[in-house]
This record gives C-alpha cells, sequence and structure tokens, in this order.
C-alpha cells in the first residue's frame, strides 16, 4: 500500500512548479555559445532582433546556470532531484525544450552536449566552430557554413543535413558503430 501511494504521489508530481523563462543577451558582447544540458532537446531558431534569446522551462530543482565571461555564453543544466523524484515521474516534453534564437550577425562557435533527445539548427553560418555532441538523440542540420571546424557526435542516433562546401574544403574522419555514412572514413 506504501509503495502505490508513493508511486501515484510520484507520477503526479512530475511537471509541479515549472515555469517559461527567456535570458537575453546583447549579441554584440557574444562571440561564442556552450550548452551543455541532459534530457533536454535543442532547437535553433534565427531571431528577429540582435539580442540572442534562450527560451527554456526550470523548476525548484530543475534548472540552469547561465552566464557571459570572456564573450562566451555558458547555458549549464543544474538538478537538485533527490532519488524520490525520479520515482514515476518524467519531465514532460514542452518543459524539456530550449529554443536558442541567435541574429545572423557573425557568432565565433557553437558548442551543444544533450542526451536523450535531438538538436536541430536552421542554416546558421559561423565564423569559427560547431561542436554538437548527443547521446541518444539525433542532430539535423541545413545549409551550415562553418568557418574552421565542425564535429559532429551521435551516439544511438542519426546526423542528417548539408554543409556549404565540398570534401576538398574539410578533413573528414567518420567513424561508425552501428549504421551508415555517406561520408568517407578519412579525407583531406
Amino acid at each position: 500500500l506504501l509503495m502505490s501511494l508513493t508511486l501515484l504521489i510520484g507520477c503526479s508530481a512530475g511537471d509541479a512548479g515549472f515555469r517559461e523563462k527567456v535570458y537575453t543577451a546583447d549579441a554584440s558582447q557574444v562571440q561564442a555559445i556552450r550548452i551543455d544540458v541532459r534530457d533536454r532537446k535543442v532547437e535553433i531558431e534565427p531571431s528577429d532582433s540582435e539580442d540572442i534569446a534562450i527560451i527554456y522551462c526550470e523548476s525548484s530543482k530543475e534548472g540552469y546556470d547561465l552566464s557571459v565571461s570572456d564573450s562566451t555564453l555558458v547555458m549549464a543544466y543544474r538538478s537538485d532531484r533527490e532519488w524520490t523524484d525520479f520515482i514515476g515521474s518524467k519531465t514532460s516534453e514542452e518543459n524539456r525544450i530550449i529554443r536558442l534564437r541567435i541574429p545572423q550577425s557573425a557568432l565565433s562557435s557553437l558548442s551543444i552536449a544533450t542526451t536523450n533527445e535531438d538538436v536541430t539548427l536552421p542554416a546558421l553560418t559561423l565564423t569559427g566552430s560547431l561542436s554538437i555532441d548527443v547521446n541518444n538523440g539525433n542532430i539535423s542540420f541545413e545549409k551550415l557554413d562553418v568557418g574552421s571546424a565542425i564535429e559532429l557526435k551521435a551516439k544511438d542516433g542519426d546526423v542528417s543535413g548539408t554543409i556549404v562546401g565540398g570534401y576538398d574544403d574539410f578533413t573528414i574522419t567518420t567513424s561508425v558503430k552501428k549504421g551508415e555514412s555517406n561520408l568517407p572514413e578519412q579525407m583531406g
């Protein structure tokens, strides 16, 4: 009886206290963005303004530390959940989405790491590098134009999209454990 009651309480408290928040930063003060989260889907969208905006949901037990230091905007996942918070509950999908809106101005680099969710990017231009690391999720993009380096890692997921340029513009290293790739293993 006690176990059943605990399970029911856990199931009903999964999304208690989540609030949508918006963090904005002046794009002229930011050259790089680094997002390091768990169990969150990350969607990058073009911004209509000259500000960088991050739209996300957080509660008293799950949230993010956001800061700008040395021209780098950092978003890091923070959790104060106890083991009992994991019984029968999972944060709903709408509370697990992070929307990053960036203007078309020259952003140097972008780094994203997440688990159990996808990362989607629109047509995007970076003057430096792009790094995306997804564990148990997919990476999808279109017309990426990156200055120096692209590193895409997907464990138990797919990587799909197009990159501006040709094979001769990049040094390519591909490693596939399970699945298929249309890129050569080593080139350049």
